[in-house]
């Protein structure tokens, strides 16, 4: 299927106001089904200082997220194809845009050409699933811009969790973006917590989109395995409601909107 001559393809970024809570797991997963289920699929890792992407599948390369921006930066194009990598297991065939695989390679990334490789892969691919790290940059900002869709993950464990997770979709809503972009979900939903989910519902003034529940072993040996579960025909609930997620993702009416652009002013007063 040529891309280049239909409409562009959907971008899901999946973010999340703190760290460890399966939001690469999570990424993996998606992509792993949205291939499975025939789209041409890509994943970009996109915590450039401490992506895990490749550690998970399992998988390495030479060029990463940083040589297709330093070729786009000297020369004002890209052949993005050039700079992915295949991941293949069973019927799960997806493309993948690594991050840096040096630290000071990722301080010299400019938001620009980041901004324009996932709007050529945009171009190339029916999904682009962006895995991002847990911080409200000028780089994490310009791609939920362009986003379809932004899985913003949280797990209810302790209060600063939480207050993080209402910080963050309350800044999402302030800035701009519509309710219907911003899907919440629970990651870990039946973890050892006195928190109730009711409770934390009402905080955020949202329900939850979708809810995935705790597996901690079978995530585990996926990431060991470097094989997402999806792909295994093994039972698994974390494995079924990932899908359940892709499967209401199916829908296509959902068109980006811009956040209120003062807000950009700000974050680069911030980064320089």
């Amino acid at each position: 299927m040529n891309i280049d001559n239909q409409k562009k393809g959907i971008i899901v970024t999946v973010f999340s106001t703190a760290s460890a809570v399966g939001k690469t797991l999570l990424s993996i997963n998606m992509a792993a089904q949205l291939a499975y289920m025939g789209y041409k699929t890509c994943l970009v890792d996109m915590d450039l200082q401490f992506g895990d992407v490749g550690n998970y599948l399992n998988i390495e390369s030479p060029v990463t997220i940083f040589d297709a921006t330093d070729k786009l930066s000297k020369q004002g194009y890209v052949e993005i194809e050039e700079y992915l990598h295949n991941y293949s297991y069973k019927n799960v065939n997806f493309s993948v845009l690594l991050a840096p695989n040096k630290l000071e390679e990722a301080y010299n990334i400019s938001t620009e050409h980041i901004k324009k490789c996932i709007e050529n892969l945009q171009k190339k691919f029916e999904y682009v699933v962006v895995d991002t790290t847990s911080a409200f940059s000028e780089a994490n900002l310009a791609v939920m811009d362009i986003s379809t869709l932004v899985t913003f993950v949280g797990i209810v464990d302790f209060i600063p969790t939480i207050k993080n997770m209402k910080i963050g979709y309350d800044t999402m809503r302030n800035i701009g973006y519509d309710k219907h972009k911003i899907r919440l979900i629970l990651n870990r939903s039946d973890s050892k917590t006195d928190i109730s989910l009711d409770d934390v519902e009402k905080l955020l003034q949202e329900k939850f989109y979708h809810i995935i529940p705790n597996d901690f072993m079978q995530a585990q040996k996926s990431i060991a395995d470097g094989i997402p579960l999806v792909a295994e025909d093994k039972e698994s609930l974390i494995r079924d409601r990932v899908r359940q997620l892709v499967t209401k993702y199916m829908s296509k009416g959902n068109e980006p909107r811009q956040r209120d652009k003062t807000i950009t002013s700000f974050v680069k007063n911030i980064f320089k």
